[in-house]
């Protein structure tokens, strides 16, 4: 796989999986408690706030807080279980072509400096522990327990690298944490004698990136990276980093993450992901290339719950393929169209990539969520479009006999309470009756009902397993975002995004040929680097520069998010490829082969909504500021 954790989010159960044992295995499963304990609070108190604006027509002043603060500590105690299970986001594409002598001499490279930015971790945030003077507004706790969530999840990192499990001894642990901190007081005490200060910026993105191929976690990369890079400095720089990724996580804005997670794990576990892959076949199965276009619609609709494409492609993958070869389908066909429509969850509403985007750009999630609904039907007809077109020249016809009037009348009132949700979503976020947070934790109370009380499949055991998988591929996810924040804080420190903006004058100049060169740049970053990763890398540098070039910034995050999933299909990352080809067990080099018309297809759409702005702004315009 290229994405350790993307397939661990692609596949049912994941969060239970776990490679300890003994005293480990009872942390891990303690851990793995207080962070759905906390994430649920969060939820729980987003939730009163709702309630009490709208129902009582009053409102608390802590409830935002106390939801940060829980989301906060669940994501870095969730950072060391994903430590200890190796679940860490890491591309492994160069790890692959080694031999297995290659391979293990990595792994315990790797685990190294886990341990060396683990060590930094806690050093340098305990000294900004001791230092912290200030109170929170509302709740007038101490900010030093705040930021005490970043030196605890090191210790969490450091205990799992040293607990033996099977196959590493206690000795191959204690002897990682050893080279773990010779590494850090090497790069602590002698950086200043071989690169010093003035190349703070060269050396954060050098490291960083090649620490990211050799196949290290994106998150300790960029933490590594970011260590450094200010190792020649004061030691009030260092402490900046731990601060950074604690202060990262202050925004209730990325509380939208956890939720709408949350609440597409309740919509599955609760059986509408079959309801909506019944109304599509249906609807468009008696169709040239019927189950085809079925695969497009069913993640058409079901992009509008998920907003997860890696997600989306696993759970249709597993219900479409294997009833598409029955049908005739070529199976590396069928999972090359999977992993293509699944890229709309991150162009329909609630996408987690426009959530991201927002939150690092500063801009309107609720605009961004209207924004994007024109291209994202654009993308899923450019699709069925390519499919009718396949069909026809490779013998595929409908599949299914059309259905009665009726009985689409009756899938499609089954579905309309799922299909409600990304309508209300959207309108309920861009007219401010909630947050894009607090949509998201309506959506998944909202999800609860209809998995309960509707469909009937919701079950307090496949309910409890689902939030267990989602708070953990929150944590997967978000803690890149953090650790990103002061490999963020290091670029602005250096200027690095004005320098560009400067070097690239001429450019600003001319937005069109701008546009043109930033997607190609997009697509060729697309080809090695997940998109979560990408986006807070990028979006610090380039929305300067386009801003400078007159470019909307909402209008940009569109091109950058639909860059970033086209390159998810593309080698030798590829993770939707690979999801898919796995679950709908058919050869990656046919279904990678197979998947080249439906990304040309994305591109040419990808272009034409970068240079028609109209696409995605006017909507914006017709639904007020």
């Amino acid at each position: 796989m290229g994405v350790h954790a993307e397939m661990n989010a692609a596949l049912p159960g994941a969060a239970s999986d776990t490679v300890q044992t003994g005293f480990a295995l009872i942390v891990d499963r303690v851990l793995e408690t207080i962070c759905v304990v906390l994430m649920l609070v969060a939820l729980a108190v987003s939730c009163l706030q709702v309630t009490l604006r709208y129902g009582f027509h009053s409102g608390l002043p802590w409830p935002e807080e106390l939801a940060i603060w829980c989301f906060c500590w669940a994501v870095f105690l969730g950072m060391g279980l994903a430590t200890g299970r190796d679940a860490h986001i890491a591309i492994d594409s160069f790890s692959r072509i080694l031999p297995p002598r290659g391979q293990a001499a990595l792994a315990v490279f790797n685990r190294v400096i886990i341990a060396a930015s683990s060590y930094m971790l806690v050093f340098h945030g305990f000294e900004y522990f001791s230092r912290a003077i200030a109170a929170s507004p509302a709740l007038q706790w101490p900010m030093k327990y705040f930021f005490l969530a970043v030196p605890v999840g090191g210790m969490l990192n450091l205990f799992f690298l040293a607990w033996p499990r099977p196959g590493r001894s206690l000795l191959r642990g204690l002897t990682v944490l050893a080279l773990g901190l010779a590494v850090y007081l090497a790069i602590r005490y002698g950086a200043g004698s071989v690169y010093g200060e003035s190349g703070s910026a060269i050396v954060l993105n050098i490291v960083g990136l090649v620490l990211i191929v050799l196949g290290t976690p994106v998150a300790f990369a960029m933490a590594f990276g970011a260590f450094a890079a200010f190792a020649p400095f004061r030691d009030i720089l260092l402490v900046t980093i731990s601060q950074n990724m604690a202060a990262s996580l202050d925004s209730f804005t990325l509380l939208a993450i956890p939720f709408f997670i949350l609440a597409a794990a309740a919509m599955n576990a609760g059986g509408i992901t079959r309801r909506l892959v019944e109304l599509a076949v249906q609807m468009v199965g008696h169709m040239r290339g019927g189950l085809g276009q079925a695969n497009v619609v069913t993640n058409t609709m079901l992009a509008g719950i998920s907003g997860s494409s890696t997600a989306d492609a696993s759970t249709i993958a597993k219900l479409m393929v294997p009833e598409m070869a029955k049908r005739g389908y070529d199976r590396p066909f069928s999972a090359a169209l999977t992993a293509s429509a699944a890229t709309l969850a991150n162009m329909i509403p609630p996408s987690l990539g426009l959530i991201v985007y927002a939150a690092l750009a500063s801009v309107s999630v609720g605009a961004l969520f209207v924004a994007t609904v024109v291209p994202g039907l654009l993308v899923a007809l450019s699709l069925m479009l390519t499919v009718y077109v396949m069909s026809r020249l490779r013998g595929y016809g409908g599949d299914v006999p059309k259905a009665s009037a009726r009985q689409r009348l009756n899938s499609l009132a089954m579905a309309i309470p799922a299909l409600i949700l990304p309508l209300l979503i959207v309108m309920g976020v861009r007219f401010g009756v909630f947050t894009a947070t607090e949509a998201g934790a309506v959506a998944f109370v909202y999800a609860i009902l209809c998995g309960s009380l509707l469909y009937r499949k919701l079950t307090p055991a496949n309910l409890l397993e689902a939030i267990r998988e989602s708070v953990f591929d929150t944590v997967l996810i978000v803690v890149i975002i953090a650790t990103a924040a002061p490999f963020a804080w290091v670029l602005a420190f250096e200027q690095v995004p004005q320098k560009i903006a400067a070097s690239m004058g001429a450019l600003v100049e001319n937005p069109w040929l701008l546009m043109l060169i930033l997607n190609i740049f997009l697509l060729a970053v697309g080809l090695f680097m997940e998109m979560i990763a990408s986006l807070v890398i990028l979006v610090p540098i380039l929305v300067p520069l386009i801003v400078a070039a007159g470019i909307d910034p909402i209008h940009f995050g569109i091109v950058i998010v639909l860059n970033m999933v086209i390159g998810a299909l593309t080698p030798p990352l590829g993770v939707l490829v690979f999801t898919t080809a796995r679950v709908g067990g058919a050869d990656q080099a046919a279904t990678f082969k197979a998947v080249i018309p439906f990304t040309l297809v994305l591109i040419a759409v990808m272009l034409l909504i970068a240079y028609v702005p109209a696409l995605s702004l006017l909507p914006v315009q017709w639904f007020g500021p």
